[in-house]
């Protein structure tokens, strides 16, 4: 049985034009994560090189293992149009054991 802090919930934005759909077909199939959520668009307000910037962005959380993410954050900076994506990974502290279980059956290396 896996413990829930091996379990990585990974949080970035994609340009509101991205085929997202076309992602999560790629991490699911190469068993990167075992769930993806793409939320509705924002806006986003940052600074960039000194100047401040806004856009339009879907955020999108996955679900992985520990084991995974390695593999999963060199997919999205292969994958991502930004030149600084937005990678951010928090390892649970709970969660039902056995959702906690499939996240981690569905991207094991079989």
């Amino acid at each position: 049985m896996t413990n829930s802090n091996q379990i990585y919930m990974v949080w970035t934005n994609w340009p509101e034009d991205y085929d997202l759909t076309s992602l999560a077909h790629t991490l699911l199939k190469e068993k990167l994560v075992a769930c993806i959520n793409c939320f509705a668009p924002v806006t986003s307000y940052y600074e960039w090189e000194g100047r401040l910037e806004s856009a339009k962005e879907i955020p999108v959380l996955m679900k992985t293992s520990m084991d995974r993410y390695p593999a999963l954050q060199a997919k999205i900076i292969e994958l991502h149009p930004y030149e600084l994506p937005e990678i951010l990974a928090v390892s649970t502290s709970d969660g039902l054991p056995a959702y906690c279980q499939w996240v981690e059956n569905s991207v094991a290396n079989t």
